[in-house]
């Protein structure tokens, strides 16, 4: 699930944008960012295993932060994840474009809309299985790419004579901070939004068969995973391609395909990327479903969001999600690029701030746990409490670079306006159990029970 959310157009295509911001160092950034997100996740961990509830981190912040946190928390993160999958979709239209010119974007839009609602609708089961064959189809076209570039680097394939791939052309074009300390801090905005979605895999808690087994192996290797396909495979680029090239001529991955002399390497890249982007899709709306459940549940949502169909799936919230889909296709195709970069920011907003909840409300209970001496964590968080501050403190400074660097000040505007109208809308529409803190079962210490026994 979060393989499916976080590796998309955000190493496909935007990656790109992060080694030309700040050329070799954008690894040094990955790196950085890598380690910072993994400390989340293992936050979001040890909550996920201690309650493992649908709508995840939203409940924690209720439980632990109160009840207008929780609010904030859930409704981001299901707009964050709405937006995210309305530029998939569009995505989708134009990757699809690449083979049928002359069908109109919209129809393979709407095909691919009402072919994954309908996936989410089946039993998690179904759904869970078709994620993992999309993004198994993602993670081998990666790996195969890294073998593909160390061919190159070692034999020197498709190259001209003269060149010298390996650390001489990593290094060549202005060393390993090309562009200074400042276009390492520029990239980050960029490297932590390809990270974003990763958080989904705490969702997957609630459904999950035995989850104090299933979420710390998820969590322990899904970050690590990640962390290498980034680094490798933009590593591998730069050793072939000075950092300044990389992405002039197209996607940064067309070039290694081309380099090795496959045949037809755009359309097996555009086979792919139409992969990943299915794949991004299905996670961003079984996300932004279940947290919309989870807030239902809560008395932050409209009751109707609670409906559970005889498959187990709440079907309004899915239901939802397409229309909103729809909705932004029709958005994207009549706003200007300019809107649409204002929708990008406050995705990019979003996610962190997501983050943040998540490492406010492990912190808090942590606290919770000391003082009225409950059960041990059986999956705590490591280096604990110098880690989690330090990857707050990281946080909190990546929402700062995002006013202070021109390209990227607006999503810090947008996202407080965002977070001013769900403070609005939380003192108009939330009633009675809305104001109260979530109740969560502790699962500390109980034997895990199989999903289909409840």
């Amino acid at each position: 699930m979060a393989l499916g959310s976080a590796i998309g157009t955000g190493l496909f295509y935007g990656s790109a944008s992060a080694i030309q911001a700040a050329g070799p160092a954008v690894l040094l950034a990955y790196m950085v960012g890598g380690a910072a997100v993994f400390m989340v996740m293992r936050a979001l961990g040890e909550m996920a295993v201690r309650h493992p509830v649908s709508g995840s981190f939203g409940q924690y912040a209720s439980k632990y932060l109160g009840p207008f946190a929780g609010f904030i928390t859930g409704w981001t993160f299901a707009f964050e994840m709405a937006i995210v999958a309305i530029a998939d979709v569009t995505a989708f239209g134009i990757y699809m474009g690449f083979w049928f010119p002359d069908v109109p974007r919209w129809i393979w839009i709407l095909a691919v809309v009402f072919f994954i609602a309908a996936l989410n609708l089946m039993k998690v089961k179904v759904f869970g299985e078709t994620e993992f064959w999309l993004s198994l189809i993602k993670v081998s076209a990666i790996i195969a790419m890294i073998l593909g570039g160390v061919l190159i680097v070692l034999f020197g394939f498709g190259l001209p004579a003269e060149a010298n791939p390996g650390f001489g052309t990593l290094l060549a074009a202005g060393g390993f901070f090309p562009n200074g300390f400042w276009g390492l801090l520029a990239s980050f905005s960029i490297v932590m939004f390809a990270f974003g979605g990763i958080e989904t895999i705490g969702i997957t808690a609630g459904e999950a068969q035995n989850p104090k087994d299933v979420v710390p192996k998820a969590i322990n290797t899904v970050p690590i995973r990640i962390l290498l396909f980034y680094v490798c495979t933009l590593g591998i680029l730069m050793m072939i391609y000075p950092w300044n090239q990389v992405g002039t001529e197209g996607s940064p991955f067309v070039q290694i395909f081309d380099s090795l002399g496959i045949p037809a390497a755009a359309h097996i890249l555009n086979a792919v990327v139409i992969t990943a982007a299915i794949s991004a899709i299905n996670s961003d709306i079984f996300g932004a479903g279940r947290m919309m459940f989870g807030l239902a549940q809560q008395g932050h949502a409209p009751a109707s969001f609670s409906k559970i169909s005889r498959h187990g799936v709440p079907w309004m919230t899915v239901l939802t999600m397409g229309i909103v889909l729809l909705a932004g296709v029709v958005l994207n195709a009549v706003l200007p690029e300019s809107l649409f970069l204002i929708i990008a920011s406050i995705a990019t907003f979003a996610t962190v701030w997501v983050w943040v909840m998540i490492l406010l409300s492990h912190i808090s209970m942590k606290r919770t746990v000391k003082r009225e001496g409950l059960l041990a964590s059986e999956f705590p968080s490591p280096w604990w409490p110098a880690a989690s501050y330090v990857a707050l403190a990281f946080m909190g400074f990546v929402i700062v670079l995002l006013g202070i660097i021109p390209d990227t000040r607006i999503a810090l505007i947008v996202g407080a306006v965002w977070i001013a109208f769900l403070f609005v809308a939380y003192k108009v529409w939330v009633r009675g159990k809305g104001h109260e803190r979530a109740e969560l079962i502790d699962e500390t210490g109980r034997e895990s029970v199989p999903a289909e026994a409840h």
